[in-house]
């Protein structure tokens, strides 16, 4: 069964501490891990994530590329995709929400992030999104990040 983990950033985070720089550190590890990512993502936030992860690392970057279901990529495919409809086979490990809506796909997933920044409106989001999971049986991870930066896993 997918596991589901938030990611919750403090109320005063910063624009380096934000959902895509957190999606980009995320994405970073799991494709060191060797681990397919897709990121969930549309309009002008796909476009930000895209751009960030070109210019995320220091003297890298970090492999990915837009999909587009009616263009699908070509192999190699790189170990992150991102885009704002139903991924390809390929990537099935880990989906990074960074839309208000839950996908309908996400069951296929072995884990979704859902990633919360501090404003009320994503708060509200992200409690919906909890009881959602929560209500369909779903194993339910919180992570909270302090003012250091550090993440620790809030106990149920």
């Amino acid at each position: 069964m997918t596991r589901i983990d938030f990611y919750i950033l403090p109320e005063s985070a910063t624009a380096a501490d934000s959902q895509v720089m957190t999606a980009c550190r995320l994405c970073d590890k799991a494709a060191s891990a060797g681990k397919q990512v897709y990121v969930h993502a549309v309009g002008a936030v796909s476009a930000e994530i895209d751009t960030a992860l070109w210019t995320f690392r220091q003297g890298g970057f970090i492999a990915h590329e837009r999909f587009d279901p009616a263009a699908p990529p070509q192999a190699p495919v790189p170990p992150v995709l991102i885009g704002g409809a139903e991924p390809p086979d390929s990537h099935h490990d880990i989906l990074i929400n960074l839309d208000a809506e839950i996908p309908e796909f996400f069951s296929r997933f072995e884990r979704v992030l859902e990633i919360v920044a501090g404003d009320p409106s994503q708060r509200s989001s992200a409690r919906a999104h909890y009881k959602y999971y929560r209500d369909r049986g779903y194993e339910l991870n919180t992570f909270e990040q302090s003012e250091s930066g550090a993440w620790r896993q809030r106990r149920s």
